[in-house]
Formats: C-alpha cells, structure tokens, sequence
C-alpha cells in the first residue's frame, strides 16, 4: 500500500508558497522593473540576458526589502485594516522566517547583479535596499510627515541601477530620471494616503494628511506635480529625448495635473482621490516606455 502525504498537505504548501511570494509585494515590484528596465534601453542597447538578470535580481533586492519592511512594521500591521492579514500579523509566519528571507533575498541579489552585471549597479539596488530599510521605514516613516518625501528617494534608485547596468557609470540623463520618480512619490502616495488616513491614525504613522490637514496635503501635492511636470519636459532641452517623448510627457502630466486639481476642487474628493492614485502608476510606467519608444524611432 503506497502511502500519500497528510490530507490538507500540499494545500499548505501552496500557501506557504503564496504568503513568501505575497512578502515581496509583486505588484509593487512591477512598477519598479518598468523603471529600472525601460533606463537600460534608454541608455544603450543591452542584450535581453543582460535585462533578464538585472530583472531577476531587481525583483530579489526589492522583495528582499519588502519582506523586512513588513518585519518591521509588522507592529503596526496588526492595527491598519489594510495590513492586518499579512502573514506576519495574521499568524501564519513567524517574524524571524520573514527577516531570514528578506535578507537573503538581498544578500542572493547583490551577488547576482554584482557576479553577473557589474559591482555600480549591485551597489547602487544595495543602496536603494538600505535607504528604503532604514532610512524610510526605520527613521522616517514613524518621525515625520515628510517620510514620503525624503524616504520616497529609495523607489528612485531603480533607474540608476537600470543605467549603470548597461553604462557602467552614471550620467545627467540617469539623474533626470531618479529626480523624475523623486517628485512623482509625493503625489501619488499622498493621494492614497488622504484616502488612508484613520488607518495611519490608529498605527501612529504621522503621514501629512494627520499633520498638516487635508486641505495642505493637496496642496502640497499640486506644488509636486507642478515641479515634477516640468522636470519631465527637461530632458529634451538638453537633447536627451526628442519630440515623441514630449508629446507623451505633456499629455500624461496634464492629465495626472488634472486629477490633483479635482482633489483639490471636489467636496467629495475620495472618487477622485482613487482615479489619482491609480493613474499616477499607469502615468509613471507610461512616462517611461515613451522614453524608450522616443529612443528606439529617434535614434
């Protein structure tokens, strides 16, 4: 008689499997691939095993630091709505197995990058692993409103480490482009962050809405956008793109400015909140495969 395993086994496995994939946050990670990738075409011509590692050991670096992030924070997920069904929270991990492979993650990812590509570009996603680490979540995220703001630097790292990638050094256009996700974080997380404000209430995370109202947190998010809209035209001044990316910047940033301005303008600004937020995503994965169509036809 042959004998199988435990009845509820291999269920058990899928969801473990399931919850360490759900530590590295995948849907996030998509974004960030789009904007470490789409450098890579921009500054040269890379080969697609070049792109394949760079991606493999971008999603390792940055699901390494999700995953300590909800190590973390794993305080403060047990109190917001949100969060509280994490594996951490919800009971079906134990805090030190997450900590263990999010480090792990990193410690694979920065041998991959630097094996494989070079030591720039697995310097600089180890960079962007501590700053989003320590910087944001340690020090920041629990001190000051501005946690966005200056802790947002580390989802800017990944087109520094796309260029480097293929470059092997950094140039003005490899700044533009951190500067670009730099003023683009304001916007977009507040957006969220006004629909999410009771839940960083309760955790005691001083987000701006908390702080500094409702009203200064729109306004602070139209005088980003009002920075960010202009930052992204700058690059064709200086011969960086030409005029396809232009096109494609103005109009995607007239409509992101568009729904700021409805925030602002609307009593009831949750709807318009939502449409925002999602946009501003779409918005920076568009802004970014413009650049790259723009290269590919230009050049």
């Amino acid at each position: 008689m042959t004998g199988g395993p435990p009845a509820g086994t291999e269920g058990r496995d899928v969801s473990q499997v399931r919850d360490f994939i759900s530590l590295t946050k995948p849907r996030i990670i998509s974004l960030l691939l789009v904007t470490t990738i789409a450098p890579m075409f921009v500054a040269g011509t890379p080969t697609w095993l070049e792109v394949l590692i760079v991606s493999i050991g971008g999603y390792l670096m940055a699901g390494g630091a999700n995953a300590v992030n909800m190590y973390m924070d794993r305080d403060i997920d047990d109190v917001m709505s949100r969060t509280r069904l994490r594996p951490i929270p919800s009971g079906r991990m134990a805090p030190i197995v997450v900590l263990a492979f999010g480090v792990a993650l990193a410690v694979l990812a920065t041998w991959l990058l630097g094996r494989y590509i070079n030591v720039l570009t697995a310097a600089l996603a180890l960079g962007g692993f501590y700053f989003y680490v320590f910087i944001y979540t340690r020090w920041l995220k629990r001190t000051s409103p501005q946690n966005i703001v200056i802790g947002g630097a580390a989802g800017a790292f990944p087109p520094l480490v796309g260029w480097a990638a293929v470059t092997g050094t950094l140039d003005l256009p490899a700044l533009y482009l951190f500067l670009i996700i730099f003023y683009w974080t304001p916007p977009h997380f507040w957006a969220l962050a006004l629909l999410k404000q009771k839940d960083y209430g309760k955790a005691g995370v001083p987000m701006a809405p908390l702080l500094w109202g409702e009203r200064e947190t729109m306004n602070q998010m139209l005088w980003y956008t009002l920075i960010l809209l202009p930052l992204t035209l700058l690059p064709v001044a200086f011969g960086a793109f030409g005029l396809l990316y232009f096109a494609s910047a103005a109009i995607l940033g007239g409509i992101l400015l568009h729904g700021v301005l409805r925030i602002r303008r609307e009593a009831i600004w949750t709807k318009a909140a939502w449409w925002t937020y999602k946009y501003s995503l779409l918005y920076l994965a568009l802004l970014f495969v413009a650049m790259v169509v723009d290269r590919r036809i230009g050049g």
